[in-house]
């Protein structure tokens, strides 16, 4: 566009130089028209070219400025002096009216590097004047209640301007007050708390928030840190010979108090079991006034019942001698009777054997030879049959397998019994 109209102004400073060039141009109203015309041209010129720049620089550099997470912005007009703060996000800021600073909320952390060594550029002094080395760590951040009075007099490096001589005013201060065995051992809660309170009132007249003091690793001198070393270990070996005969001492008072406590608890349980045994007795002397009377009736009613079982049992024993006699009666009885049947028995058996006996008798008279037969059934059931000469005289048959001669005399007359007996039973 600026291009554009720089050729238009141009084009009109020619026309006109030429129309004034012109041999026979004497008008002076087309003069003036053209002079008119030229002006126009370059006071649009100079307005476009003003625009143009401001655009640019509205462009280059924005009237704004923006405060992102964690951050705080102050803008402060110049002319009233009055400030306003903002957070995440933007507000405008013109230029030559307004001031404004972004500064950031989140906590910062200092150690100075200079007095974390007893051989460094600057230890802290003891009160015997020996050099001391802290590992100092200060942990802060800008009051968001202050900044808004105090932006303008912050300067850019708040750390090196501020925290660093506050904290050097009073490390030194502070540590100037203690032995070396009192930073090393028993004093260090001490010297941080008091840190703490002093570098908190001074960062807080500066707009900072103090939010904590850490003192750590602390580093002496050589000679001076293994006579320490020494002195501790005595020292608590001490401390620990200390505790060692409190806790036997307690155990002693406790196993005394465990002792009483035994005491006490068996003379209880023993007045308890007395009591007891006084309740017992007076329980069973009660019980007994009511037991009497009914172990007497028990008594009574044992002896009746005595008396009862004897009058059943002798009951039952006349009963079972009159039953006893009756059995051994009716035993005689059936003994008799038995022994009689016995003798009618063999009474009978005996006249059926004679009775027998002759029949075969006279069967043998007539029939010697069965003799032989029956012999020979009788020898063995494998013999079936014998062969002997017939004896002589009629005789036995086997009296020559037996080795016996002719009947003698005796013989001759038993068989004539025998005969005479089977005759008469025949009779």
């Amino acid at each position: 566009m600026l291009a554009k109209l720089h050729h238009i102004a141009r084009a009109a400073r020619i026309a006109v130089a030429r129309a004034l060039r012109r041999p026979g141009t004497t008008d002076p109203l087309f003069a003036q028209g053209a002079f008119d015309r030229v002006l126009r041209a370059r006071r649009a010129l100079a307005i476009a070219t003003a625009v143009g720049a401001a655009g640019w620089l509205l462009w280059a550099h924005p009237p704004v400025e923006t405060a992102g997470p964690g951050e705080l912005g102050v803008r402060t007009n110049q002319i009233t002096g009055h400030a306003v703060q903002w957070r995440d996000g933007t507000i405008l800021v013109l230029p030559g009216l307004h001031h404004a600073q972004v500064f950031s909320l989140r906590d910062r952390s200092y150690r100075p590097a200079q007095i974390a060594s007893a051989t460094g550029p600057a230890p802290v002094q003891s009160v015997e004047g020996l050099s001391v080395g802290i590992d100092l760590a200060v942990r802060y951040a800008l009051d968001p209640a202050q900044l808004a009075r105090r932006a303008s007099d912050l300067p850019d490096n708040v750390e090196a301007d501020v925290v660093e001589p506050a904290v050097q005013g009073v490390v030194y201060k502070v540590f100037a007050r203690y032995t070396v065995r009192e930073i090393f051992s028993t004093k260090r809660l001490e010297i941080q708390q008091t840190l703490e309170s002093d570098l908190r009132s001074r960062l807080a007249a500066d707009g900072l928030v103090l939010r904590s003091v850490q003192v750590g690793k602390v580093d002496l001198p050589a000679d001076y840190k293994r006579g320490m070393e020494g002195l501790l270990a005595e020292e608590l070996e001490t401390q620990k010979m200390r505790y060692t005969l409190e806790l036997k001492d307690k155990r002693v008072k406790e196993s005394e108090l465990e002792a009483n406590a035994e005491k006490v608890r068996r003379e209880v349980r023993a007045e308890a079991a007395a009591r007891e045994q006084v309740i017992a007795a007076r329980a069973q002397e009660e019980a007994m006034k009511h037991v009497l009377p009914f172990k007497e009736r028990q008594i009574e009613q044992r002896k009746l019942e005595a008396e009862a079982e004897k009058e059943s049992r002798m009951k039952i024993a006349e009963g079972n001698a009159q039953a006893r006699r009756i059995e051994a009666n009716g035993e005689a009885d059936a003994r008799r009777k038995l022994a009689e049947a016995e003798a009618y028995r063999v009474e009978k058996v005996g006249q059926a054997n004679a009775e027998q006996m002759a029949r075969e008798g006279s069967l043998i008279s007539r029939h010697p030879l069965l003799i032989q037969k029956t012999l020979a059934d009788k020898l063995s059931d494998k013999v079936q049959v014998i062969i002997a000469p017939p004896g002589s005289g009629g005789g036995f048959l086997a009296a020559n397998l037996l080795g016996g001669g002719a009947p003698s005399g005796r013989a001759e007359a038993q068989h004539a019994a025998a005969r005479e007996g089977a005759q008469g039973a025949e009779d």
